[in-house]
């Protein structure tokens, strides 16, 4: 395996980068990625599903950094598109980054990541996303850090009061293959609406079709007004669901009302919610515990950054104008003249600086999570309040786990 012990890796300039097709993968890339992130010595069956998961993966970009015949490190790029503040662009959804325990720390990574991304920005990627190992790492990277998704319990007898409601609308509960192409249209409709909000490219989400899941989709007459995703353990056990996705306060009403039919048959529910949703008014008598545990390596919070300025033009924005320089960062820095014209960016180069940002900086202002007080705090840059203007804070809720 890629990960067996023995001496510090000698790289000695014979290190090559190179770009892998899926059939590779399981070969060249699951002997790490084994070893690194599953149970170890992994077991057979565990290679036997990466291979089986190979056609999912066909439209990715995977490289691998190579010495003496032997992986060294891996890293992969998964096609993806993100809104960023009303503008839906093209994502470059980073994973598979892992590295033989002997050529860490030896700037392996480093070399894969930067050829990477700039690899998939040449491709059409405006923005890239990633969960960190270690967010530290990954700033280095030009990345900064946006919420976690929230994770909702609550018992079903705490929605009993929707139960007496009749809703202009219903419910079907669907085997996961039969209800998918409505709740995949479902998520490409909340891709355009809402700031942060992600989905793979058709490939990757035929992976999401196989799972063995129910799906409950909310109807108001012939629109699909809400999609939840679910499992339940036992008789008396949890009903735990992915996203509780919904156009609006009656698709999800819809669906906890659904929920609430479970009184009798689990004892609790969990399901994940944005940052910026409050389930404690779901309900009169609703008991609720919404938590967002961030515990690296496992637990992780994503991170993301732009990596092209001009194709940011035409997303939301609020007023004035800002000429801002981007160091250390052969992405996206440069000189920019950042404005608005009718509540969308307008971005051109060139022009006289009156702030200087990191990539991150930038990043943390385009996307909303940080003002221009907190960038300056956090080391990302030089404050200047016409920033927070031109980026108005918004809380992006990306969902997407890869």
């Amino acid at each position: 395996m890629g990960a067996r012990g023995g001496a510090r890796v000698r790289l000695d300039g014979g290190m090559q980068i190179r770009q892998i097709s899926a059939a590779e993968r399981t070969a060249t890339m699951f002997p790490l990625q084994a070893y690194a992130w599953l149970p170890s010595p992994a077991e057979p069956e565990e290679e036997a599903r990466h291979r089986a998961n190979a056609p999912f993966f066909e439209t990715s970009t995977m490289l691998v950094a190579e010495a003496g015949g032997e992986t060294l490190a891996c890293a992969a790029a998964l096609p993806m598109r993100q809104n960023v503040r009303g503008l839906v662009q093209d994502m470059a959804g980073i994973a598979s980054v892992t590295s033989h325990p002997q050529a860490r720390r030896q700037g392996v990574v480093r070399q894969l990541l930067e050829r990477l991304l700039r690899q998939t920005r040449a491709e059409g990627a405006a923005v890239s996303a990633l969960y960190p190992f270690r967010p530290s790492f990954y700033a280095r990277f030009g990345y900064v850090g946006i919420p976690r998704v929230r994770v909702a319990r609550f018992t079903p007898a705490g929605l009993g009061d929707l139960l007496r409601r009749e809703l202009p609308g219903s419910v079907r509960r669907l085997p996961g293959r039969e209800g998918f192409d409505d709740y995949d249209a479902l998520t490409h409709r909340l891709l355009r609406e809402r700031h942060g909000f992600a989905v793979f490219d058709e490939t990757r989400t035929g992976l999401l079709r196989e799972e063995p899941v129910w799906i409950a989709l909310a109807r108001a007459g012939d629109e699909v007004v809400g999609g939840l995703r679910y499992r339940i353990d036992k008789h008396g056990g949890d009903l735990v669901a992915s996203n509780l996705f919904s156009t609006g306060p009656l698709g999800r009403a819809l669906l906890l009302q659904f929920l609430a039919r479970h009184v009798d048959q689990v004892s609790g529910i969990e399901l994940l919610v944005g940052a910026d949703e409050l389930p404690e008014l779901w309900g009169t008598d609703m008991a609720v515990t919404v938590t967002a545990t961030v515990d690296n390596p496992v637990k992780n919070a994503p991170m993301v950054r732009v990596l092209d300025v001009p194709a940011l033009a035409g997303s939301e924005a609020g007023s004035g104008s800002v000429t801002v320089e981007v160091t250390g960062d052969e992405l996206i820095g440069g000189v920019w003249q950042l404005g608005a014209d009718d509540g969308r960016l307008t971005v051109k180069s060139g022009g006289t600086p009156s702030v200087t940002l990191t990539a991150a900086g930038f990043s943390a202002l385009a996307y909303g999570v940080l003002d221009a007080s907190e960038v300056f705090l956090r080391g990302l840059g030089e404050w200047e309040p016409r920033l927070d203007e031109l980026f108005p804070r918004r809380v992006p809720s990306m969902f997407a786990d890869f």
